[in-house]
């Protein structure tokens, strides 16, 4: 099925998504949510990298009010929006969002369940959700205490604070800014440093840091054994081994 909302390139390692709605600021709404079911339908059954990015200057202006005012609370129960980010949050390979412009509400949820975020000197994140009546309920509330620390959540999701890209740096809520036009490259180069590394380790290594800490360490222990015994863990250790032989 074609996509409408979004742009799709897909390659060996990755897909990079690009939200398309610039009639709306690349608001999020019902079509693009499944069309991004249909994306994660498709990592979970071949794992790769994820980059998401935006278009014309905005990553995401948020949910699209128009249908956002006509749902019920019967609408609310069904997460439509929670439900999508926790499938992106949980696909087994890292999640890119690389930010230029604003990424509010629901777009800075989007951002959020994302595994690195990179961002343009034009970068606005928040959520105003209170302004309009409703909580920030697709992660916001559990994630971005995680991310940022409580104080400063409390000042974006009470306050309506808006970060920009230095304080969303210093807060580490982005890891890296760059200019507008190096922003997909930026996004790629992180890509490509992931993809060097053993695809079994890295999809243990992120099921491991999302999980419940209870969990440790006897999970990492279980997984480490699994890797213990694979092929690429000993080509991978050979190949480094033969390469301290030759400097």
């Amino acid at each position: 099925m074609m996509e409408q909302t979004i742009e799709v390139t897909r390659s060996e390692d990755r897909v990079v998504v690009r939200l398309n709605r610039p009639e709306a600021r690349n608001a999020i709404n019902q079509q693009m949510v499944d069309e991004l079911h249909r994306v994660c339908a498709e990592l979970e059954v071949e794992p790769r990298i994820l980059i998401i990015i935006g278009s014309d200057g905005v990553f995401a202006s948020g949910a699209d009010i128009a249908e956002l005012r006509e749902r019920t609370s019967v609408d609310a129960r069904k997460g439509i929006n929670t439900m999508l980010l926790l499938r992106i949050a949980d696909l087994a390979m890292p999640v890119i969002a690389a930010i230029d412009g604003p990424a509010l509400g629901a777009g800075a949820e989007l951002a959020y369940a994302a595994d690195f975020r990179i961002g343009t000197p034009r970068a606005r994140i928040g959520n105003p959700e209170t302004g309009l009546g409703i909580i920030a309920a697709a992660g916001a509330l559990w994630r971005l205490p995680e991310l940022v620390g409580e104080p400063l959540a409390k000042q974006m999701l009470l306050a309506g604070r808006i970060l920009d890209a230095e304080e969303a740096a210093a807060a580490r809520l982005l890891s890296e800014i760059v200019e507008p036009d190096e922003l997909l490259r930026a996004a790629h180069a992180l890509a490509d440093e992931i993809a060097t590394k053993s695809v079994a380790a890295t999809i243990r290594t992120k099921a491991l840091l999302r999980g419940d800490r209870g969990r440790h360490p006897q999970a990492d222990l279980d997984a480490q054994a699994v890797l213990f015994d694979s092929d690429d863990k000993r080509e991978r250790m050979t190949a480094f081994l033969n390469r301290k032989k030759t400097t």
